[in-house]
C-alpha cells in the first residue's frame, strides 16, 4: 500500500491519522467505450475508488455486459473442475509460475475448453478401463475360489465312490444305500440336473443374501461361500470393500430367475463358470493375461493425465486470477451507465481526496495504452449524500480499528475511538489480567504469531487460529500492559517477588510468629514501585487490595468517561453545531464531575493525607443531609459548601440537557426556512439529489415532539447512565479479583501441595496438573473473559457519551481484495 502513504490530495492530516476518517469526495469518470476495460483494470490495481451502482434498476442479465459475465463464470467453472481434479490426484498448483499466462480472456476461453475436453475424455476411459480391470480381478477370484469348490467335491465323491464299491461286497448294513448305480441309472430320463451361479457379493450383506436366498427358494439351493482376503474395488461404485465369493446349486429355471433378482438386489456380481478343469484353467491364463494389458495401459493413462494436471497446476493460479479479475472488471463495468451517444461509459463513485491525481494518472495511462482517440474524463461532483468512512490503518492498528467497527462503523470524519482504544483497551484488560507471569506466558505466544507471521499470512488458517493471528498484535499490547500491571500488583502466578527492593516492613521479633495476626512495622522506606510484596499472605491482603483496587477501578472508569464527553466537544466543533457544546457537552461534564469526579477527587486526598474518612458516608449524606457537618469525614476546608455546590450544579444540569436544547433546534429550522413556501427544483442529475436519510436538517418537516421525546430518552440515559456505567467500572475490580485469587489457588492448592509430599511422582502429577490449570483456566478462559469485559467497557460506557457509528464502510474496487473473497 506504498501509494497510500504518498498523501496526494488535500488535508492538514498526517498520513496514518487515525482520528478522523479521510476527506472523501463524489467524483465522475467518463470513459470512452474503447478504453474502458484498460481504464477499470487499472483503477482496480489503485484499489482507491468506490463505485456507485447506476444501474440498480436493471437486473443482472439486462445488463450491458451479461455476456461477458456469463463467460468468466464458465470459466471458473472449468478452473474449479481442475481444481477438484488436481485435489483428487494431490498436485499442488504453484504459486510462481515458470511460464507466461495468457492475458487474453478469448485464448484462455478456448485453452480451458480444449483442456477441459481433454481432461474429462482421459476420465471416462480411465474410468472404463479401471472398470474393466476390477471385473477381471473379480473373475479371477470367481474362477479360483470357485475351482477350488469343485476341486475338492470332486475329491470327496471319489471317496465315497470307492467307499460304496468297497461295502458292496460285505453285508448290508444301515448305510448302504438303497439303490444301487444300475438301478439308479436305469432311466436316464429321470436324473436331476443341478444348475449353478457364481459371482462375489459384498461381505457385510452376505447372511442377509443366505438367509434370503433360503427364503424364496424354501431351502431348495445349496451355496457355498469363501472369503476373499484383500479387498477388491467394486466395478460399479468403484470403491474398495470386502467381499465374498459364492456358488449356488439350484434345480430348474424358476429357482434361477428368483436367484438372479436377489443378486441383483444385493448387488452381488456375476460372472460366467465352466465345471471342466481344462476349461478354468484356460479362462485364468486369459484373465490373467488380460490384465496385465489393463495395467500397462491404466498406468499409460494415469502418467498421462498427471503430467496434464501438472501442467494446468503451473499457470493454474495465474489464470484464475485473471479470470476474477476479468469478472470483476466487467461486473464494475456493469455498474456504469451508457451515454445517449452509446459511446462512452459515465462512472460515478467515491475516493479519498488524496487519491485524485493517482486515479487522474491511471485514466491517461489507460487512454493511452489503449490507443484510445479521446482521454476519459474526470470531475468531482458536490452532494449531500453522507461519503463512506475510510481511515488508513497498518497491520498494527488495523485490529483495534476492527473491534470499534464491529460496535458500529465511525459517521463520516467523526472522532475515531480507535486511536485512545490502542492504548485503553489493552490496558483495561491488563487491569484486569495483572499478572506478570502470565503475562510473559501470553508475550511468548503472540511473538511466536508475529515471527512466523509472513508464513502464516500465506496458508489458510481455522477460524479459531485465524482470528487470534488477526489480533496479534492487541494480543501482543494486552500481554506487555499485563506486564506492566503484574509488576504494579506484584505478582508473579500469584508469588510476590521483592524485584526494586526489599519490603519496607519486617516482623516484630526473629520468628515471626505474629505476622499474619498482629501485623508488622515499618523499618524501610516505601516500596518504590508497585505493591509491597509483605502484603501477600498478610492477614489485611484482601481488605487492602480490595480497597486499593476498587478506588481504582473507580478513578479509571470516570477519567475515561470524561474522554468519552470531550471527545464529544470536538465533535461538536468539528461539524459547527455549538448547540451540542452549550446543552450537551458543559452540562454533561458537569454532572458527571459533580458527583463522580467529586467522589475521585476524594479519593485523591484520602491516599495523600492518609486520612480515615469513610468515602461511603460521605457520598451518601451528600444527597440525603447535605447541611449536616461532616465530622472526621472532612477531607478539606470548606467541604460542605463545595459538596452543596457541586449538588446543585448536578440538579440545574439535568434540565440544562432536556429542555433548551429541543427549542433551540425548533428556532433553527423556523429561522431556515422562514418565507420560503416552495421548495427549489431538485437537479436532474441523481447524483446530486441530496439524501434526507444523511441529512439531519434537510428539508424534511420538524416534529418538536419527537426532538422532545428524543432529548427525553437521552437526557434519562445518562444521568441514570453515569450513575451504572460508573459502577460497571468495578468489573476491573472484581476481574482483578477472581485472577489473582484463582491463581493464589492453584499455586497453593496444586504446586505447594503435590511439593509438600515429598514424593516425585505426585509432584510431576502436580506439576502438570499445575500447567494445565494455569493455560486452559487463567491463560485461555480467563483471557477470553477479561478481553470481553474490556470489549463491554469501550462499546457501552466509553463510546456511547460520544460515538454515532452510523457510518458506512469505503468498498473500493481493488483487484488486492479477490483474494479475500469466495468465488
Amino acid at each position: 500500500m506504498a501509494e497510500l502513504q504518498s498523501g496526494g490530495g488535500g488535508g492538514c492530516c498526517p498520513p496514518m491519522d487515525l482520528f478522523r476518517s479521510e476527506p472523501m469526495q463524489l467524483v465522475q469518470i467518463i470513459i470512452p467505450i474503447e478504453s474502458a476495460h484498460l481504464t477499470v483494470s487499472y483503477l482496480g490495481e489503485l484499489g482507491l475508488l468506490q463505485f456507485k451502482d447506476l444501474n440498480s434498476e436493471k437486473s443482472p442479465f439486462q445488463r450491458t455486459y451479461a455476456a461477458q459475465i456469463k463467460k468468466c463464470a464458465e470459466m471458473a467453472r472449468k478452473l474449479r473442475f481442475f481444481k477438484e481434479q488436481m485435489l483428487k490426484a494431490g498436485i499442488l498448483s504453484s504459486v510462481k509460475s515458470t511460464t507466461r499466462a495468457d492475458n487474453n480472456t478469448d485464448d484462455l476461453e478456448v485453452k480451458l475448453g480444449d483442456l477441459e475436453a481433454e481432461l474429462v475424455e482421459i476420465n471416462a476411459n480411465g474410468d472404463k478401463l479401471q472398470r474393466a480391470y476390477s471385473e477381471l480381478v473379480e473373475y479371477k477370484l470367481v474362477l479360483q475360489k470357485a475351482g477350488e469348490f469343485f476341486s475338492s467335491a470332486l475329491t470327496s465323491a471319489a471317496a465315497q465312490q470307492r467307499e460304496m464299491e468297497s461295502q458292496q461286497t460285505g453285508e448290508m448294513t444301515i448305510e448302504t444305500p438303497l439303490l444301487t448305480d444300475k438301478e439308479m441309472s436305469a432311466d436316464p430320463s429321470k436324473q436331476i440336473k443341478l444348475g449353478f451361479i457364481a459371482g462375489l457379493v459384498p461381505r457385510e450383506k452376505s447372511m442377509s443374501f443366505e438367509r434370503m436366498l433360503f427364503r424364496a427358494t424354501r431351502g431348495n439351493v445349496f451355496l457355498r461361500q469363501a472369503i476373499v482376503d484383500e479387498p477388491v474395488v467394486d466395478p460399479v461404485s468403484g470403491e474398495k470393500m470386502e467381499k465374498n465369493v459364492f456358488v449356488v446349486f439350484y434345480s430348474g429355471e424358476r429357482a434361477k430367475n428368483k436367484i438372479l433378482k436377489i443378486c441383483d438386489a444385493f448387488g452381488a456380481n456375476r460372472y460366467p463358470f465352466n465345471e471342466e478343469f481344462d476349461k478354468q484353467a484356460q479362462a485364468i491364463s486369459e484373465v490373467s493375461g488380460r490384465l496385465s494389458e489393463l495395467k500397462t495401459t491404466i498406468d499409460a493413462g494415469l502418467l498421462h493425465r498427471g503430467n496434464l494436471l501438472q501442467t494446468i497446476g503451473d499457470q493454474f493460479e495465474q489464470w484464475n486470477l485473471l479470470v476474477k479479475k476479468e469478472k470483476s472488471i466487467y461486473h464494475t463495468l456493469n455498474m456504469l451507465s451508457l451515454d445517449v451517444t452509446k459511446k462512452c461509459l459515465v462512472g460515478e463513485g467515491w475516493s479519498p481526496v488524496f487519491a485524485t491525481k493517482q486515479i487522474q494518472d491511471a485514466l491517461e495511462r489507460a487512454a493511452f495504452d489503449s490507443n484510445s482517440q479521446v482521454g476519459a474524463i474526470f470531475q468531482v461532483l458536490h452532494t449531500k449524500e453522507s461519503p463512506p468512512t475510510y481511515f488508513r490503518t497498518n497491520k498494527f492498528t488495523s485490529a483495534f480499528q476492527e473491534i470499534v467497527d464491529a460496535y458500529g462503523v465511525a459517521k463520516y470524519r467523526e472522532a475515531n475511538p480507535g486511536v485512545f482504544t490502542i492504548v485503553t483497551f489493552p490496558f483495561l484488560f491488563a487491569v484486569m489480567f495483572g499478572d506478570w507471569g502470565h503475562g510473559i506466558c501470553l508475550l511468548l505466544a503472540t511473538l511466536v504469531l508475529i515471527v512466523r507471521e509472513k508464513k502464516l499470512a500465506s496458508q489458510k488458517l481455522d477460524d479459531i487460529t485465524d482470528m487470534t493471528f488477526g489480533g496479534r498484535y492487541v494480543i501482543l499490547m494486552m500481554a506487555l500492559f499485563s506486564i506492566y500491571t503484574g509488576l504494579i500488583y506484584n505478582e508473579f502466578f500469584s508469588v510476590p517477588f521483592e524485584i526494586f527492593s526489599h519490603s519496607a516492613y519486617a516482623c516484630r521479633d526473629l520468628s515471626c510468629s505474629e505476622a499474619t495476626t498482629v501485623g508488622l512495622i515499618k523499618v524501610r522506606d516505601t516500596y518504590p514501585f508497585g505493591v509491597d510484596p509483605v502484603w501477600h499472605g498478610s492477614r489485611s491482603e484482601l481488605p487492602f487490595l480490595n480497597s486499593l483496587k476498587m478506588k481504582m477501578s473507580i478513578l479509571l472508569g470516570v477519567a475515561q468517561m470524561n474522554l468519552g464527553i470531550i471527545l464529544s466537544y470536538f465533535n461538536a466543533t468539528f461539524f459547527r453545531i455549538g448547540v451540542n457544546i452549550w446543552c450537551q457537552f458543559i452540562p454533561q461534564i458537569i454532572f458527571l464531575n459533580s458527583l463522580f469526579g467529586y467522589l475521585s477527587l476524594l479519593i485523591i486526598l484520602k491516599w495523600i493525607t492518609g486520612s480515615q474518612a469513610d468515602l461511603y458516608h460521605v457520598m451518601i449524606y451528600m444527597f440525603l443531609s447535605p447541611t449536616d457537618e461532616l465530622g472526621d469525614n472532612q477531607l478539606f476546608p470548606g467541604q460542605k459548601t463545595a459538596q452543596l455546590v457541586l449538588l446543585l450544579l448536578a440538579f440545574v444540569s439535568v434540565p440544562w440537557m432536556l429542555l433548551p436544547k429541543p427549542f433551540i433546534l425548533k428556532m433553527q429550522h423556523q429561522d431556515r426556512h422562514q418565507g420560503q413556501s416552495y421548495e427549489p427544483l431538485q437537479s436532474t442529475d441523481e447524483s446530486l439529489q441530496p439524501d434526507t436519510n444523511h441529512d439531519s436538517h434537510g428539508h424534511e418537516e420538524f416534529e418538536f415532539s419527537e426532538v422532545f421525546v428524543h432529548q427525553m430518552i437521552h437526557t434519562i440515559e445518562f444521568v441514570l447512565g453515569a450513575v451504572s456505567n460508573t459502577a460497571s467500572y468495578l468489573r476491573l475490580w472484581a476481574l482483578s479479583l477472581a485472577h489473582s485469587e484463582l491463581s493464589s489457588v492453584f499455586y497453593e492448592k496444586v504446586l505447594l501441595l503435590a511439593w509438600g509430599y515429598n514424593n516425585i511422582l505426585i509432584l510431576i502429577v502436580g506439576i502438570i496438573v499445575f500447567i494445565f490449570a494455569t493455560v486452559g483456566v487463567l491463560l485461555v478462559m480467563e483471557t477470553l473473559s477479561a478481553f470481553l469485559h474490556a470489549l463491554r467497557l469501550h462499546w457501552v460506557e466509553f463510546q456511547n457519551k460520544f460515538y454515532e457509528g452510523d457510518g458506512y464502510k469505503f468498498s473500493p474496487f481493488s483487484f488486492a481484495l479477490l483474494d479475500d473473497e469466495d468465488e
